[in-house]
């Protein structure tokens, strides 16, 4: 079963920052996965990262460093798979 979840997304200009920042994330273990653009989100090459809102304040950390190139951080109402109950 699918749920709706308020997620963070990081939308990004080019495709390039968009994977060095999944290696990054990936490399930090930050939680996330890389999704298709929302359609709510107007932004440049059509990938972003999703990630549970806690990692907000270390992802907006990472923006202003500029370890992380990104367009934009949004807070969006994603579907998700409910895990299921055993």
């Amino acid at each position: 079963m699918r749920e709706k979840v308020l997620k963070l997304v990081v939308a990004f200009e080019e495709t390039t920052n968009a994977i060095e920042a999944e290696q990054y994330f990936q490399e930090h273990e930050i939680e996330g996965r890389m999704i298709p653009l929302p359609g709510a989100i107007s932004a440049g090459c059509g990938l972003a990262w999703a990630a549970p809102l806690k990692e907000r304040e270390l992802i907006e950390k990472q923006m202003q460093e500029g370890t992380i190139r990104a367009e934009g951080i949004y807070e969006i109402f994603l579907f998700e798979q409910k895990k299921r109950e055993e």
